[in-house]
């Protein structure tokens, strides 16, 4: 018998929920996940609800992989449509993913409003800590 996508896909988003707390460091409760993805391209933001704040952490290579591998088990035959935004959330122990369509959204077009979106939606408006610039980040001035 041939396995069902949700098969292949139950596990994998699994695995996807193991990353993501060992990218937290620990408790998962509170991790969202926010992933643009397009042809070659992909944009995942790892958040954690940190009670007064919600801290933005680096993703993963593994993560980035599962999220490819996730992506492309959504074949594109029979008028199957692969996502383009992928939200993962973890709350009291239990996972819970939603997506949204390219006939929904054409996130080929860059627009940071959508992730923020997604933010205020989930998390009011509690302060986003973002992760100190790389120490060889340099800033453009005009």
């Amino acid at each position: 018998m041939a396995k069902d996508k949700f098969d292949i896909l139950g596990p994998l988003f699994n695995e996807i929920g193991v990353e993501l707390v060992e990218i937290v460091g620990g408790n998962p409760d509170g991790i969202f996940l926010y992933v643009e993805i397009g042809d070659r391209w992909i944009s995942p933001n790892v958040f954690k609800d940190e009670g007064q704040q919600i801290r933005n952490l680096d993703g993963s290579r593994l993560l980035s992989d599962l999220l490819w591998e996730a992506w492309y088990t959504e074949s594109e035959e029979g008028g199957i449509k692969r996502w383009s935004i992928l939200e993962y959330e973890i709350k009291g122990g239990k996972f819970e993913v939603s997506f949204r369509y390219p006939d929904e959204v054409d996130v080929e077009v860059i627009d940071e409003e959508r992730r923020q979106t997604a933010l205020r939606a989930r998390f009011g408006d509690k302060p986003i800590v973002y992760p100190p610039m790389p120490k060889t980040a340099f800033e453009l001035k005009p």
